[in-house]
């Protein structure tokens, strides 16, 4: 059997599978998530799995899960992150995950979500919010973290990205360096993260996923914040995608 996670973000699409065959990739979810959907389906086709195939299991999970068509199961992102979170700790543990349009954090106990919170209302705290305040700056989403590292956090007080991005203009009108806005920017989604988890009773155990789980620094910042060990694991991206293949497999067990 071949067991495959499809995770359809609002950015990013990401695929896991195991079974007879071990991959993973990545790529841009683009404005449509049904055609994405489609050429995930082609990509694995070449990698000689039929998705149609009784011996393959498909679910998908996601900003975009209901465009897979070829699907098994169809299951919340909640749900499957917390799994994949749970298997690459290894333990119970706390999840953060900053997608493109929304913020997560997912309790995992006993093998289960016992609890989550989203910010799905406003961008303000996502990865849109550093999308739109890097290009303000001038530099890629990476560079926006380099910068970060070294400047000194300024007060970036607005809860919405609009005007936000004013303030951020208006600092650039001063002189302020992009050092320093660069590090307001990354303090201000961290807090709003913080926020969030605050309303949870969270473990010392907590991992980061999604888009920003590859981002050391950022973890960093949220460890002082929270006063927790947080986790940037090298598969965090995927934890969505392993979440699903996992459901697929012990549903196919069931």
């Amino acid at each position: 059997m071949e067991y495959i996670g499809i995770d359809i973000g609002s950015t990013a699409a990401k695929v896991w599978g195991f079974g007879d065959k071990e991959l993973h990739f990545v790529q841009p979810t683009g404005w449509s998530s049904v055609d994405t959907s489609r050429d995930i389906a082609r990509r694995l086709m070449e990698m000689g799995i039929d998705v149609h195939s009784d011996d393959v299991r498909v679910v998908a999970t996601g900003y975009g899960r209901i465009a897979v068509e070829f699907a098994d199961f169809v299951i919340t992102e909640i749900t499957c992150h917390g799994r994949g979170a749970r298997e690459l700790a290894g333990s119970d543990v706390g999840v953060i995950d900053v997608g493109g349009q929304d913020t997560k954090v997912i309790l995992v106990e006993k093998n289960m979500v016992k609890d989550f919170l989203m910010n799905d209302k406003c961008s303000a705290g996502t990865g849109k919010f550093l999308e739109v305040m890097a290009n303000r700056l001038g530099v890629d989403m990476p560079t926006l973290f380099e910068l970060a590292k070294v400047g000194e956090e300024i007060s970036i007080s607005s809860l919405c990205t609009v005007f936000a991005e004013s303030e951020i203009i208006s600092y650039i009108g001063e002189g302020r360096s992009r050092e320093d806005i660069a590090a307001g920017v990354v303090d201000s989604v961290a807090n709003k993260v913080v926020t969030l988890t605050g309303r949870i009773d969270f473990p010392e155990t907590v991992i980061l996923t999604g888009g920003l789980s590859n981002v050391p620094y950022f973890a960093e910042v949220l460890s002082k914040k929270l006063d927790r060990h947080v986790i940037n694991h090298e598969k965090g991206q995927f934890a969505g995608a392993i979440g699903a293949a996992c459901l697929a497999k012990e549903k196919k067990q069931r």
